[in-house]
């Protein structure tokens, strides 16, 4: 099917604003795509899904001679991505840019393991200490992909079974995430928060990795519980239906912009137990009166994110080694101020969306290393216990090329009684 030259050039108009890399490259795509309403909705999806081609492999894109042009990066996208042939580019093309593709198709593409990642300098070299390079290339294959949408079942409100049975009436293609007990994964990328399972809260959007971080926390009716980073609250909601709506489940968070997003969310979802909180920071006032009295804890502690390069592949562009440092002195004093709420024998929850160490297991050894009454608490041994079978060890490490999550790291610890 012929390209039009006006889809092309909003297209390369949307990447231009993404490559400034001032803010995510989801929010930049949305907020042109609203400023231009004329785009129908498969010239929307068409955009969205070409900008976001070329930044998964911006680097290759590059290499080849599109440098940092967007309208080249647009077509090297189209042509050696999506496999567009000249005659369904032809009427978008100016003048001298049909010679330039035809030595584009021609050209063959460096495979020196950086272009073949797609991965910046610094970062390749972060994780070339962590992966022998078959499996560094299988994590950076997989990374390169466009991610599956997955669904958490309400248990408030609706049993998997019955949910997998309706979208199959409806016509929606969707399976039950093989570890997940309540997550459902869709095939394609149906409008699902239109659909009425949605808008009556039986069904959320949520990663099957994140679903899991929840089910290893395993809160039960009754507890205190607290999500230390709640955001937007998507662990939040999967907290309070395990505990069943019962018991005292707090949602803090430094941004009142991010708890408001919990707010239509937590309504659908049919849950009382939940109580968003506005901290001004992790000395606030109100941690200081909960100290030592909660049964558990989530720290879903800010990162670079660089697991879920899959839905934001801009995070490898827009992150740096100075970021890193930046979200690592983080980490380590918002981490020992969600311990200090952990009552005797309570548990502690440090996760990640990152796929570094110096994230992850740095930060829970220099905890460790200053918190001795804290001790780890092996994760396969916890989730085993809910019969979910990971066996990832110590720690739970979930990576698409393994799992078909986001990438994604966990430390359950646990407060040593007197």
């Amino acid at each position: 099917m012929p390209i039009p030259r006006p889809l092309l050039d909003h297209t390369a108009k949307a990447l231009a604003a993404v490559l400034e890399f001032k803010y995510p490259a989801d929010a930049v795509v949305s907020r042109y795509l609203r400023a231009h309403p004329i785009l129908g909705q498969q010239d929307r999806a068409f955009v969205a899904e070409v900008v976001f081609a070329a930044l998964r492999r911006l680097r290759l894109l590059e290499t080849l001679g599109a440098g940092r042009d967007p309208r080249r990066l647009v077509l090297a996208a189209l042509t050696r991505l999506r496999g567009l042939s000249l005659r369904e580019l032809e009427s978008a093309l100016k003048p001298p840019e049909r010679d330039w593709l035809v030595e584009l198709k021609a050209k063959a593409a460096d495979e020196t393991l950086a272009v073949r990642c797609d991965f910046p300098d610094w970062l390749l070299a972060r994780l070339q200490q962590q992966y022998g390079e078959p499996e560094l290339l299988a994590l950076a294959h997989s990374l390169q992909q466009s991610a599956p949408l997955d669904l958490r079942v309400n248990l408030l409100k609706a049993e998997r079974a019955a949910v997998l049975e309706r979208l199959a009436a409806d016509g929606i293609a969707a399976s039950a995430t093989p570890y997940s007990p309540h997550g459902v994964r869709l095939e394609g990328k149906p409008q699902i928060n239109r659909h009425a399972l949605f808008l009556q809260g039986a069904i959320e959007i949520q990663d099957e990795g994140s679903q899991l971080l929840c089910q290893l926390l395993a809160p039960r009716r009754g507890e205190m519980v607290a999500d230390f980073c709640a955001g937007a609250g998507g662990k939040t909601l999967a907290l309070g239906a395990l505990m069943r709506g019962s018991g005292r489940l707090y949602a803090f968070d430094i941004s009142e912009k991010r708890l408001a997003g919990l707010k239509p969310r937590l309504a659908r979802s049919g849950l009382s137990n939940v109580h968003p909180q506005w901290i001004a920071s992790e000395n606030d006032a109100r941690l200081k009166r909960l100290a030592g009295k909660l049964d558990r804890v989530l720290v879903d502690a800010p990162c670079t994110g660089l697991g879920t390069l899959r839905r934001n592949p801009d995070l490898k562009w827009r992150q740096s080694e100075q970021s890193l440092a930046a979200y690592r002195t983080k980490q380590d004093v918002i981490l020992a101020a969600a311990a200090k709420l952990v009552k005797p024998g309570g548990l502690l929850l440090y996760a990640t969306c990152s796929l570094l160490d110096d994230e992850n297991t740095g930060v829970v050894a220099q905890f460790l290393a200053t918190h001795a009454q804290f001790e780890v608490c092996p994760a396969n041994a916890a989730l085993a216990q809910q019969r979910i079978e990971i066996d990832s060890g110590e720690y739970l490490r979930l990576a698409p090329h393994v799992h078909g999550t986001d990438g994604f790291f966990a430390a359950l610890l646990r407060k040593k009684k007197p």
